[in-house]
């Protein structure tokens, strides 16, 4: 293990985050470096619930990271704060609020699979922040393994420069080591816990190395102008072109650009590789110096700014988690949160290592902490100092695609549930809750059966609630195919004092389209104007209940034709009666069609997955309405029920892989068969 040097200027801080696709081993890296750096006395492990940042018991019991979770440990005089973010698509939103507060990243690869769905996905996100990132080729020990498949599944699917600077000693189970290729030193791990041991490249080894070093050498010297330069200068000779300082500086730099990404490998299981991937966090991510400036230079000296990307409710109270891009800041400082125009005071401020918080006075500019007494403060939301405000730009939160209807069970706890659900939905943004004011229920909306599943239980392992959850019901409605004329309604009432009359003829006919239109032929005054009104009002509670199946009715046209009043007994009351019975009975005596909701779906699928996807939208009514082909994805378009669009983000996933998404907006109603 290094040394522990704690150092704390802006040069010498790196934030950065795990990014992988599910079970590509992004946890056991980031137990491993926390062990190695000294943050942890013994390793965690995923398998039995022992690791640091997958804390929550229902991450533990379900072997997967739901929540991004930061820590920090120091490396050869650099502070590295880590956040250690989900793989699954359900949770994606997390990844997004974490990369967008970090400066750089380190892409984990399955060692068999290469590329996965999700690693394709969040390398995108990552590329839309402009996020620098290292790949770590890990399991490296499992049958099939491969370095040279996953660098090229690299190129293909991610389309940067991938750039190999170790060469893989041992194969599958026998891996035991790496070659150096910038240093061009060997490192070995004995295992049994033993420190990696350095030394020189063995005869045997020495061409291949040779080999890769120059390699590695031409795509680096074809990418970056300096090391062109050097390599073009160079005595045409089997030694290296470049030397070892320009190689590694023309590394950092095609790192921070883009232009190039370093793939590293290792097992983090088995405790080999994780040192040299801190020596390259430490070599070619970037600092917060090395970032563009948001809104003020990252100074300790400037106004504070500061961006809140997270919030969670523990037992010591509610912690808003934010990443301070310049300033300092202070226990029992006031902040402005800029968007909402509040100032809060940050009552205490906390260096963060998972679910374990420890105090500290001050927060400076590149630092990641968790304040403690803000109480209205969104994620999202940018803190400042009062006098300076400045709004930066929030991470946006991702459309929902899935919904559920969740109720209390029992009718003393609906308050308590309408509360858990508005902190939920604070924690995690890709949430909503809303009520359909057609069914009545309170629908929870978000990026996935699974998250809603974690949804859920939260509500009933952190709230105490016992809640119902089940398929959100459809609003169908009834239209009016083909009408009456003249239906008659007398609405007679005479129980003592002054009685009710209303008379009334309708005729009902089709309505193009959806909603309901009202007109009155009648002459000669036989229905004053005001009567007219009530019936035209009686008729509109009429169509909240249909006589199909009680669902409300529209597409339909309705014309008073003639009625009769009574000189005491008439009245506003005794025709809007009229007008609701009357057309109750016209509604009766009409055909009636069943209409239900359907929306406009826009999926986005791989080009090998196109029939799949055309396959089951068709299974599920849908009708195509177009169909784009875009660099190796198809769009398609399609009208589909409301009813069948329920589940189909699972389904979706499953038959493309992980790699197909979709979006649906309402479009109005259709037939149902």
């Amino acid at each position: 293990m290094r040394t522990r040097v704690v150092a704390d200027p802006l040069a010498t801080v790196r934030n950065l985050g795990v990014l992988a696709h599910v079970d590509a081993g992004k946890t056991t890296v980031t137990e491993r470096i926390l062990y190695l750096t000294g943050a942890t006395y013994k390793r965690g492990e995923v398998h039995d619930g022992t690791t640091v940042t997958d804390f929550d018991p229902q991450e533990r019991d379900r072997g997967i990271t739901i929540f991004a979770a930061a820590v920090s440990c120091d490396w050869d005089g650099h502070r590295i704060n880590l956040i250690d973010t989900p793989g699954h698509v359900d949770f994606s939103d997390e990844v997004e609020r974490s990369l967008r507060v970090l400066d750089g990243a380190v892409a984990v690869f399955d060692g068999v699979a290469g590329v996965e769905p999700q690693s394709e996905s969040v390398w995108r996100r990552a590329d839309r922040h402009g996020v620098p990132r290292v790949a770590f080729v890990n399991k490296m020990d499992r049958a099939g393994a491969d370095l040279d498949a996953v660098v090229a599944s690299i190129r293909a699917r991610l389309h940067p420069a991938p750039l190999p600077v170790q060469l893989p000693i041992g194969a599958e189970d026998g891996f035991r080591g790496v070659v150096d290729l910038v240093r061009m030193r060997v490192l070995v791990w004995d295992g049994g816990g033993a420190p990696v041991r350095e030394g020189p490249v063995p005869e045997e080894l020495l061409p291949e190395a040779r080999r890769r070093r120059g390699l590695l050498e031409e795509t680096v010297a074809g990418l970056h102008p300096g090391a062109l330069e050097e390599f073009c200068a160079a005595p045409g000779s089997a030694g290296a072109a470049l030397s070892d300082e320009t190689l590694a500086l023309a590394l950092r730099e095609l790192t921070l650009s883009g232009a190039g990404v370093v793939v590293l490998c290792g097992a983090a299981y088995r405790d080999r590789g994780v040192e040299p991937l801190l020596d390259a966090v430490v070599a070619y991510l970037p600092s917060p110096l090395d970032v563009p400036a948001a809104a003020r230079p990252a100074d300790p000296a400037a106004p504070l700014v500061a961006l809140a990307f997270k919030v969670s409710a523990t037992a010591t109270g509610r912690l808003t988690y934010v990443r301070l891009y310049a300033g300092t800041l202070r226990k029992g400082d006031a902040v402005l949160d800029a968007g909402a125009g509040r100032v809060e005071r940050a009552g205490r401020i906390l260096r963060v290592q998972a679910d374990r918080h420890a105090e500290v006075d001050r927060a400076v500019a590149g630092d990641i902490v968790a304040l403690v007494g803000l109480k209205a403060a969104r994620a999202g939301a940018t803190l400042c100092a009062p006098d300076a405000p400045v709004v930066l730009e929030p991470p946006s939160p991702a459309e929902p695609v899935v919904s559920v209807a969740v109720e209390a069970r029992r009718s003393v706890d609906a308050g308590r549930l309408a509360a858990a659900l508005a902190r939920l939905t604070e924690e995690d943004p890709s949430l909503s809750v809303r009520a359909d004011p057609e069914t009545g229920q309170t629908l929870l909306s978000g990026m996935g059966e699974l998250h809603l599943e974690v949804a859920a239980e939260k509500l009933r392992r952190d709230h105490g609630l016992t809640v119902a959850v089940g398929r959100p019901r459809v609003a169908y409605r009834e239209a009016v195919v083909r009408g009456v004329r003249g239906v008659l309604y007398r609405h007679v009432k005479q129980d003592g004092g002054a009685g009710q009359f209303a008379h009334v003829v309708l005729d009902v006919e089709p309505l193009d389209g959806e909603g309901f239109a009202f007109g009155s032929s009648v002459t000669g005054g036989r229905v004053p104007r005001e009567y007219v009104r009530a019936v035209e009002a009686g008729c509109r509670d009429a169509l909240a209940v249909g006589p199909l199946g009680g669902h409300p009715v529209t597409g339909l046209r309705v014309t008073l034709t003639d009625g009769a009043t009574h000189p005491k007994d008439s009245s506003e009351l005794a025709f809007r009666a009229a007008g609701r019975l009357g057309l109750r009975a016209a509604l009766a005596a009409c055909a009636l069609a069943l209409l239900e909701p359907v929306a406009e779906v826009t999926v986005t699928a791989p080009d090998e997955a196109a029939g799949a996807v055309l396959g089951d939208l068709a299974a599920r009514r849908g009708r195509v309405t177009g169909s784009v082909a875009r660099a190796g994805t198809v769009v398609v378009t399609a009208m589909v029920p409301l009813a069948e669009v329920f589940g189909y983000a699972t389904r979706l996933r499953g038959r493309t892989h992980g790699r197909g998404t979709f979006t649906a907006r309402p479009a109005g109603y259709a037939p149902a068969p």
